[in-house]
Order: structure tokens, then sequence, then C-alpha cells
């Protein structure tokens, strides 16, 4: 019997309050900045502290949920987020770095354990249940600037915290209304106390099957960097007005949020490693197009580009999840998501420092490249295992 699509939308909600609650700050910290008086670099290391303990605490929270049971797991980082967010508008200012941290490792939570319990909860139809999660909690990215927008407009930045709360306080609700996990790791937890999560950690990095797909993940994050941090410098170059920076931008996030869903369900009906592949190659081909076109050609290739990580992004998931063993199934997709963070950190930095150096030209071109290698490498591995697949059954 096939499990109701109605838990991929709770569980996409969950993942939502994330994005959320990660964006909806780092869109506005320019006005915090004006109000405390700090410059760049605190700018930047504010986001990335949001990014840095996700990246810590994904694989931490996904051995937990393997082993103690996801939907506590989860309860736990609902209320930590919450928490952080509730803490802000009732310290000094300067201790914003701290909540920002904190939000981080509640939303860590947040995303790594409901990413596993889609995994966990559809054993059909994943590539359809993985496109659903990952187009609702990508629409967070796509309201968060306007709500905190308003919010600040309408009120003051700590109003943003308070929204954050009300978030998170809804997905704690909604997480009452999932059905129970029974993980089979969970009765042996007292046996296993001390090492709950690192056992598994390194089950999950040695695993060489996995290690190409993670690969795949850090890059597509890559194309993330560049198409929402990199795209606007292209379009400002061209002297585009702000209006139709947006309305690019705009185009760009729903080509990627609408295709998930029809992404994942190709991949259920046909090949999902081809599915995947094809989605990598619109990537690289869009990525290296951007700085060498414009006008029309330009939204056609933004459009392609969406398209491409958006399709990169739900089957990466759903893949990663099959390739997993039911009990480390939080840890590897919490391992997963500490790669998607890492490749969030270091894609537009090294973006940014092949741009500084060489041009902004050669920076989308280096990257696409660095893409195709990726895909490359995926495809040797794959034809390796078929060619010794033989002899292994021995025939």
């Amino acid at each position: 019997m096939k499990t109701s699509m109605k838990w991929a939308f709770v569980l996409g909600f969950l993942g939502f309050a994330t994005s959320f609650g990660a964006h909806i700050v780092a869109v506005n910290l320019p006005f915090y900045a004006e109000k405390v008086g700090i410059g760049l670099t605190m700018i930047g290391l504010l986001i990335a502290i949001y990014d840095f303990a996700e990246i810590v605490a994904k694989p931490v929270f996904g051995g937990l949920a393997d082993k103690k049971g996801m939907k506590k797991a989860l309860y736990l980082g609902i209320i930590i987020f919450i928490f952080a967010s509730l803490l802000y508008p009732f310290v000094p200012p300067k201790f914003l770095i701290v909540v920002r941290f904190l939000q981080g490792l509640g939303g860590a939570a947040l995303s790594a354990v409901s990413l596993a319990m889609v995994g966990t909860l559809y054993k059909d139809n994943k590539g359809k249940a993985f496109g659903i999660y990952n187009a609702i909690k990508g629409l967070g990215y796509v309201v968060s600037p306007i709500i905190g927008g308003a919010i600040v407009m309408k009120s003051n930045f700590a109003g943003i915290f308070y929204a954050c709360a009300g978030i998170g306080f809804i997905a704690l609700l909604l997480a009452f209304t999932l059905p129970s996990d029974k993980q089979k790791g969970s009765a042996a937890f007292d046996d296993d106390d001390d090492n709950f999560s690192f056992k598994s950690l390194f089950v999950v990095f040695k695993n060489k099957t996995l290690m190409p797909w993670f690969l795949i993940i850090v890059i597509n994050m890559f194309f993330v960097g560049i198409l929402f941090g990199f795209l606007p410098v292209r379009i400002h170059q061209l002297g585009y007005n702000p209006f139709n920076t947006g309305l690019l931008l705009s185009v760009t996030t729903v080509s990627y949020l609408v295709v998930q869903p029809i992404a994942g369900w190709l991949a259920d009906r046909f090949n999902q490693i081809l599915i995947l592949r094809l989605g990598m190659l619109l990537s690289i081909i869009a990525t290296a197009a951007i700085p060498f076109v414009t006008g029309t050609l330009l939204i056609i290739t933004c459009i392609v580009a969406g398209l491409g990580i958006g399709v990169v992004w739900t089957n990466s998931d759903a893949l990663v999840s099959k390739l997993a063993k039911e009990n480390e199934m939080g840890a590897t997709m919490g391992v997963a998501g500490s790669f998607k963070e890492l490749g969030d950190m270091i894609g537009p930095l090294l973006m940014g420092a092949i741009s500084q150096a060489l041009g902004l030209q050669w920076g989308f071109v280096i990257c696409a490249v660095l893409g195709g290698i990726a895909l490359f490498i995926t495809i040797l591995v794959a034809n390796k295992k078929n060619e010794a697949k033989p002899k292994v059954d021995g025939i």
C-alpha cells in the first residue's frame, strides 16, 4: 500500500521553516547593520554562522534520529529553533551571532530529519515525494524576503524573529500529526549511547557508493550559489534596472521550484540516474552560457539553469535515500545535508575568488567545468560498478 503524499506536504513545511528562518534574517541584515553599526565582513559572518551550525549539527541530529526516533529528534530541533527565535528580542542586538547559531542548530534538525523521514516513509514514489518536499521547502526562499521586508517596514528588525517563532510553532503542531516512526536502532540506544552518532557517521562517510552523489550535491549547490548570488551581479553589469533584476531572479526561482515534483515523478517512472545527469547537464550548459547572453536568451538561460538545479536537487535526495541503509537513514540524509551546506558556503566563496582574480565570465565558466567533472566522475563510477557486477555474481 502506497503512503499518502500528505506527509510529503507536512514534512515539506518543516523544511520550509528552516529555509524561511535562514533567509528572512539574511536578506534584512543591512537594516541590522545600519542600526548596530557593523560592516560587510560581519554581515557575511552572520550569514555563514547559520550554515556552519547546520554543517555541524545535521549529521548529529540524523544519527540521533536513527537511534532515538525521528519524531523525538524533530521535536528537539523545533524547540531549539523556537527558543532561539524568541531569544533575540530580549537580548542586546550584539548577541545576534549567538541567536543565529542556535537557530541554525534547530534548523539542522528540521531540515535533516524531515528529509530522512521522507526517505523512510516513501518506499515507492520517492522521486515524487522528494519533489513535493523540496518545492514546499524552497518556497521559504521565495516568500521570506517579501514577508521580512514588510515586517521591517511596519515594525522593526526584531519583529522578524517573532515571525520565525510563529512558523516554528506551526511546524511543531504539524510534527505532532506525523505517523509514529519505529526506528530499529531505538531499542539499542541505551546500549550504544556513547557513539550513537559518530559510529554511524563514519560508516556513511566511508561509503564509496554514496560519495559520488554527495559530490553531485556539493556541485549542485555551487550552481545554486551562482544563480542566486552572482546572477544579480551579471544582470547589474548589463545595466538592468532593479525591477528587471527581480523579475529574472523570480523566473529562475519559479522554474527551480515547479520542476521538482515533475522531475521526481519522471524519475519514478524512468531511469533516475539518467534524469539526474540530464539535469546536471542543463545546469552546466546554462551556467557556462550566462555571461555570453542578454535579453530573451538570458531569460531562457535562467529558466534552463533553474530547471537543471531543481532536477538535480530532488533526484539526488531521492537517490541517496535509496542507497541508504534503513537504520542509517537519518545519519545518511544528515551527512547529505551537511554537504549541501558545505556547497552553499564554499560555492559562492570560490565563485567570488575566481571572479575577483579572473573576471566574472571565467567564474561562471570554471564552475560549469567543475560541474562537468563531477558528472564525469559519477558516470565512471557507475560504469566500473556495472563492469564488476558479473564477477560478483559469478557470471
